[in-house]
């Protein structure tokens, strides 16, 4: 990944995020209709990301909706590849399409900054209703894979604590099942891809759909740590080729 980490003047990307925002904010306030004084928006990163957290969660932290995940305190790199993927077609989902096709690079980053710069407490882990078994064989494949079948383990990406490394890899903890399921059976049908070599595609490809429902079991199940910001970098090596992260 090369992110364009000198942030130029993204003001004509901040229009349309700044347009929401004070639409959403005219249609709450009473007297809007009749003619009220215009109302004074902030012109700061946080007044312009207000619209990502509707669905998103306040300040990114997610809700109780299982299909919207947690963006605050992800690595910048993370967050503005999947910007730029749902931008570019890569991902799939119309509303996340309409609020970034007219943005550019550096104000898709400076938005990414924004968000992995917070850190928040995260909730405590979803209880699970899945046998002992299910679990235990979700552990194995997180912490161990599968080597017979050339599935490398989560950690091995992920980090041992699970809670990704800089600059572009992900933590797993603090996600509800239902959209870690989601997105592994997304790469799985194709809707969801990656900057080419996508090493999650074809990692996912080759778990059935009772491992996938393994590994999102016990990775919801699990407790974040107290210091759950993302390691510095990798540590080792990643077993595959994985566009758009920096080994």
């Amino acid at each position: 990944m090369n992110p364009p980490f000198p942030v130029i003047d993204p003001r004509a990307g901040r229009s349309l995020a700044l347009s929401i925002a004070l639409v959403c904010a005219a249609l709450l306030m009473p007297g809007a209709a009749q003619g009220a004084q215009p109302l004074k928006v902030p012109d700061t990163i946080g007044q312009r990301t207000v619209p990502c957290t509707t669905c998103h969660g306040k300040e990114g932290r997610a809700t109780n909706e299982g299909y919207f995940p947690r963006i605050a305190g992800k690595p910048a790199g993370y967050l503005y590849n999947q910007l730029i993927n749902f931008r570019d077609g890569r991902r799939t989902y119309a509303l996340m399409t309409y609020l970034v096709e007219h943005l550019t690079n550096e104000y898709l980053f400076e938005m990414a900054q924004y968000f992995a710069a917070l850190d928040l407490p995260y909730p405590p882990p979803q209880t699970s209703s899945a046998s002992p078994q299910l679990l235990s064989r979700g552990e194995a494949l997180v912490r161990r894979g599968d080597a017979a079948r050339d599935i490398p383990a989560c950690a091995q990406c992920h980090g041992d604590r699970l809670t990704g490394a800089n600059p572009a890899i992900p933590g797993l903890l603090g996600l509800p099942r239902d959209y870690l399921q989601a997105q592994l059976g997304h790469w799985k049908s194709g809707e969801r891809r990656a900057q080419a070599p996508d090493c999650m595609a074809k990692i996912a490809a080759q778990l059935t759909p009772e491992e996938v429902g393994a590994v999102t079991s016990w990775l919801a199940s699990q407790p974040v740590p107290a210091d759950s910001k993302p390691a510095l970098s990798l540590t080792a090596k990643l077993p595959l080729d994985c566009g758009g992260v920096t080994k």
